[in-house]
């Protein structure tokens, strides 16, 4: 039942130590989705992204974000961890033949060479730099190839555009040859390599770009890159003699050199090219989806092959499932079928008749770095390593990916059944049946859990003691919970704010950027990477082509007042009556087109009550001419926190700008056919009693069901569909057809009455001033400083939990523990769901 599908998070294992997890449990994803992941089960605390065997088969290495894991292939059970000084990157893991040398890419600029004396202990051994594009930054290694005789190391640098040539025996670049747009994976035959351009090659003259981490990349016209080649190189030359345009985000890829052939996963494309590397020519693509007929949204990754080489596995990174091609005619290539995974597989090997497979989020995300006392934390990630014996029962196996999967579910949200007469409702049970609402207004805000808003609220299911924000601090936060509709089992797809807000706009997060948390060296998206979005595009992107009109006000854009300018005297002009002009900086020039030029984007030193304003502007100007867009997308981010005012005048400020929003929406003449979803874009590790994913989504229409709460399962994806769904559009890809529609939320009778915003109790212009600090504050002050908050959301784990600290203590007082033991994706809260959490593998 809906009400049971939460998290993977929530059915994690709860040990500190790796763990073979049991297969009669089915753990269920935010996505709405489960899993039940064939073989034998390893929990790794990382997230996997590349995976290798050592030659005599007993050993198995596995790439995380934190560094190298190596197994017992035998005995399965991990053997040692070694972490990687700069994190990891994309991909990119290369074992000698004796299997005692190891390199591994880092998110920075080195190739890291571990080794072992007695065949069982690694060490760090060294460390080969590459700076970066002109010196400069990261260059991103990536894949890794070693030269037949171990002299040489092939590395894909992504962010210097090269090919690099490294002697081992001294540590020296020979050579960095120029290929395509953000080169990934390298596979060799004798003198040639083959290498996957994420990006495709460089953009000819005049075709329109957009900058991906300094490079420009050739965009379509929704600013979403278009590319993807696989670059021959001459490796006695050492320059690149041809390229081949492939799919989109070409990734893992393989050569069949008997039969002249190069395959490459096309992760953006749901496909594999098939490469005749002697005519330099795509001869086809095979879909790999488990249903020919469902959207985009199996994201192929990795590829690996049989000793055979009569059999293809394809990591489908959207279908928690892997491909089983038939080679026996290796340019007639055959489906035979699907094998369960993780969460998530990216990595793929095989031996004999065992296929090893990683999972980037494996079963969710419970901490393994911590005492058990301590909780669990939803950015301590938790991987799975998966050993599968393939004589297993492969239709059987193809029928439970397709199950989990929720194929006819999706096929069905497609099926456009509409007849005439139909009345209309709220949320149309049928595709293309008429909607009560011919305008949505989407608002996106930051980063907080269920409990922190609403912990205290008797008839929802919270914890008092976690509540952070209490009535004097969220009014009209509570007040539109209480008048229209308190949902309390609502989630977060993603984890932070570059897959947040790709979840709350695109319903998909792609490899690319799941793969980057080893260190976002490329890019931390917010709208300013063409590489990161899904070729399904943006919920603007369905809206405009259904014929319908979109404005936004504020997604995407890093705003900036004119320089020199802090907080203070931002609110200092603003409460004055003057206009700051704030810069725009937004990545997408198509997105750019339907933006307010005066409405500013991120930047905690610009309040919400200015936002909000500059909104209601333009929306008087809709009341006088009657034509309020169809979907109005608000971003109103100060619920973040951490700018120059206090982090209780900041949550004011948010309150007060949405309890404004909503109100000159309810009196005006649109409200009787308008409906608002106000959502977070992530929980950012936040804290709560049931899970740290668990957060908040407030509607507000008069068709909704007034005064109730609602418990059944939503999440980020259940808001695209349903918002989709008003609009008589279909769904952009899998992951948003098979979340649930928000039905739950509205009632066919309407009650028009207004909402009436309650004034703010908290002083919005109580900006922090050092002299007046106690000692905590300034030690907390001095932490906040080094946190860069000139992008939406930070970079690593600790500025993560230091944010929610400092929240917590400024809130509850620096005498108050903080909550540990309820941050984060620990599920402690599932068990009146009905849900159980797997302890120590039973």
């Amino acid at each position: 039942m809906m009400g049971s599908m939460l998290t993977a998070s929530l059915l994690a294992l709860a040990t500190l130590a790796p763990q073979v997890g049991p297969q009669g449990d089915s753990p269920a994803l935010p996505t709405g989705r489960i899993i039940h992941p064939a073989g034998s089960v390893l929990e790794v605390p990382g997230r996997p992204v590349d995976l290798a065997l050592s030659p005599d088969g007993s050993t198995v290495f596995v790439k995380d974000n934190t560094g190298l894991r190596i197994l017992d292939a035998k005995g399965w059970t991990e053997r040692q961890a070694l972490t990687s000084p700069e994190g990891t990157s994309l991909t990119g893991l290369a074992v000698s033949r004796s299997g005692r040398r190891v390199l591994l890419s880092s998110s920075g600029n080195a190739v890291h060479e571990y080794a072992t004396i007695d065949g069982t202990t690694y060490r760090l051994l060294r460390s080969f730099q590459a700076a970066g594009p002109k010196g400069e930054g990261a260059s991103f290694p990536c894949g890794i190839a070693l030269s037949p005789d171990e002299t040489l190391a092939y590395v894909c640098l992504s962010r210097n555009n090269t090919l690099g040539v490294l002697r081992l025996r001294d540590g020296e670049w020979l050579a960095q040859i120029p290929v395509g747009v953000a080169p990934y994976e390298v596979a060799l035959d004798g003198n040639v390599a083959y290498v996957t351009n994420q990006g495709g090659d460089k953009p000819k003259a005049g075709a329109p770009t957009a900058p991906s981490a300094g490079t420009e990349t050739e965009v379509d016209e929704r600013g979403i890159a278009k590319g993807g080649s696989l670059s021959i190189v001459d490796l006695e030359a050492r320059r690149e003699v041809a390229t081949v345009p492939v799919g989109l985000q070409p990734a893992g890829l393989v050569a069949l050199p008997e039969e002249g052939l190069v395959l490459v996963a096309n992760a953006n494309d749901d496909s594999v090219s098939w490469v005749d590397v002697r005519t330099r020519k795509e001869l086809s693509r095979l879909i790999t989806k488990p249903d020919s007929k469902l959207p985009f949204g199996s994201m192929p990754n990795a590829l690996a092959l049989s000793s055979d080489h009569r059999t293809l596995y394809v990591a489908n990174a959207g279908n928690n499932a892997v491909a089983v091609v038939d080679l026996s005619n290796a340019r007639r290539p055959q489906i035979r079928g699907f094998v369960p995974a993780g969460w998530y597989p990216t990595a793929l090997a095989v031996d004999q008749q065992t296929l090893l497979v990683a999972s980037a989020k494996g079963v969710g995300s419970r901490t393994v770095r911590r005492n058990p006392e301590e909780g669990w934390n939803s950015h301590d990630h938790s991987g799975t390593v998966q050993r599968i014996d393939l004589a297993g029962d492969l239709r059987t196996w193809t029928q439970t990916v397709k199950a989990d999967l929720h194929v006819p579910q999706i096929l069905a949200s497609y099926e456009r059944r509409s007849a005439a007469g139909i009345a209309a409702s709220p949320v149309p049970q049928r595709l293309g049946d008429p909607s009560v609402f011919n305008h949505v207004i989407y608002v996106i805000k930051e980063n907080r859990t269920y409990d922190q808003m609403f912990g205290d609220m008797p008839k929802g299911d919270g914890m008092a003691a976690l509540c952070t924000f209490k009535e004097e601090n969220a009014p009209n936060h509570r007040a539109l919970a209480n008048e229209f509709v308190l949902l309390d089992n609502y989630y977060c797809n993603g984890v932070l704010s570059a897959d947040g807000h790709s979840w709350a706009t695109e319903g998909n997060v792609t490899p690319y950027l799941e793969r980057a948390f080893g260190g976002f060296s490329r890019s931390y998206t917010f709208g300013d990477d063409p590489l990161t979005y899904s070729s399904t595009g943006f919920l603007w992107n369905h809206v405009l082509a259904g014929g319908l009109s979109f404005r936004n006000y504020g997604e995407m854009d890093y705003a900036e007042p004119p320089q020199g300018m802090t907080g203070k005297q931002v609110w200092e002009e603003y409460v004055a009556g003057k206009r700051t002009v704030f810069s725009q900086n937004m990545g997408i020039e198509h997105l750019r087109r339907y933006s307010c030029r005066d409405y500013p984007g991120w930047n905690m030193n610009i309040p919400d009550q200015l936002r909000v304003d500059r909104f209601l502007e333009e929306f008087r100007e809709f009341e006088k001419d009657g034509k309020l867009p169809n979907l109005l997308l608000v971003y109103l981010p100060q619920d973040h926190l951490g700018g120059a005012a206090t982090a209780r005048s900041n949550m004011a400020d948010n309150d007060l700008a949405v309890g404004r929003l909503v109100e000159a929406v309810s009196k005006s003449r649109f409200w009787k056919d308008t409906v608002i979803f106000i959502n977070e874009d992530d929980p950012q590790n936040g804290y709560d009693h049931v899970d740290g994913h668990r957060s908040i989504c407030l509607v507000a229409s008069p068709y909704t069901k007034r005064g109730s709460v609602v418990s059944e399962f939503y999440n980020q994806t259940a808001v695209l569909h349903t918002i989709l769904q008003i609009f008589g559009l279909p769904p952009m890809n899998q992951q948003d057809a098979s979340a649930p529609l928000m039905t739950t939320c509205f009632t066919d009778t309407p009650d028009f009455r207004p909402y009436t915003a309650r004034p703010n109790q908290v002083p919005l212009d109580e900006f922090k001033n050092p002299s007046t600090m106690s000692a905590q504050e300034r030690y907390w002050e001095r932490i906040l400083a080094k946190i860069p908050l000139n992008r939406t959301g930070t970079k690593t784990l600790e500025d993560m939990d230091n944010l929610n600290r400092m929240m917590w203590h400024a809130m509850r007082g620096y005498d108050t523990p903080y909550p540990a033991e309820w941050a984060g994706a620990h599920g402690r809260g599932l068990a009146k769901r009905g849900l159980k959490v797997v302890e120590d593998g039973g």
